[in-house]
């Protein structure tokens, strides 16, 4: 901590080609209440983007990446250079996302709150996604529990609760724990890169907490008309990003750290999309060819 015990937080802003719309919105909420960095995967517009933004006195820095290196290598770019401005908290976002009122004071009090509540080390705390197309909430879930899976509370408090996952966006890290715990997995560069570095955190002894005291506006997935997808039971993403998640997950299937209760279901899950995607899609050929791919390559991964 620094002066007067006032923790300093900086947000780290992941674009690739963003609505330049939603992310001055996003910079608009953020710069009421912490610093904000940009990393940015190689938008070819991205000195029209840095005008527009770095008008605000909030804006630390714009990191350029020459080339699209994913979304793991960009957060570990965005969390080294917070380590070396020595912050207490980063939090990271995605370039759409939007927030309620207060979100940075909201989960820094939150997390306050729910260190002294559990008397554990909490290493990251993220809030209630809430998807702005369906309205429908994200629960924060254990996947080694058969009952009381989901939103189950820290303590007698009703707004924190226990999570084996966070969602990364909205998310807040705790910066010291990054030299414990380690970087997010680069190779995995865009699905399923929270999930191993929850399944990480946890296998090292450390808390994920969720809380409702905090709202973060951000739907999962891409638009279907399908009501499975509408429902929240399924994410539905193009041909190209369905080979990094099955990719990712098998490989997570034979990582030691991840929960048996998560490998389990997930399996059972993966296999039902696939088969759903197969069935239904008109790209069934592309989802074919890029899903069995990922299966694949998942031993090639370090």
């Amino acid at each position: 901590m620094h002066a007067l015990n006032q923790p300093r937080s900086c947000a780290i802003i992941v674009t690739y080609n963003p609505d330049i719309t939603a992310l001055l919105k996003l910079v608009g909420q953020l710069k009421k209440e912490t610093d904000f960095i940009i990393v940015d995967n190689g938008t070819l517009d991205i000195p029209d983007i840095e005008e527009s933004i770095n008008v605000y006195d909030q804006c630390r820095e714009i990191i350029c990446l020459k080339k699209n290196e994913g979304l793991a290598k960009a957060l570990n770019t965005g969390i080294h250079w917070c380590l070396r401005e020595e912050y207490d908290f980063v939090f990271l976002f995605d370039q759409d996302s939007s927030l309620c009122d207060l979100f940075i004071n909201r989960m820094i009090k939150a997390f306050f709150d729910a260190s002294s509540e559990t008397g554990k080390n909490i290493a990251a705390m993220g809030p209630r996604i809430i998807n702005p197309q369906t309205m429908r909430q994200t629960s924060f879930k254990l996947f080694n529990r058969f009952i009381f899976r989901s939103d189950r509370k820290l303590s007698d408090k009703a707004t924190h609760y226990v999570a084996d996952f966070l969602i990364t966006s909205g998310t807040l890290l705790v910066l010291k724990t990054i030299e414990f715990i380690g970087d997010m997995k680069a190779s995995y560069f865009i699905d399923n890169i929270d999930l191993e570095w929850c399944f990480r955190a946890k296998s090292k002894g450390y808390e994920l907490v969720g809380t409702d005291e905090a709202v973060l506006y951000h739907a999962i997935g891409e638009r279907s008309s399908s009501p499975i997808v509408r429902s929240g039971l399924m994410a539905q993403h193009n041909p190209t990003r369905s080979y990094y998640s099955s990719r990712n997950r098998v490989h997570l299937y034979g990582v030691d750290y991840s929960p048996a209760g998560w490998k389990y279901r997930d399996i059972v899950r993966f296999a039902t999309k696939t088969a759903w995607l197969l069935i239904t899609s008109p790209q069934r050929k592309e989802y074919c060819k890029n899903i069995f791919l990922g299966i694949k390559d998942a031993k090639l991964l370090a």
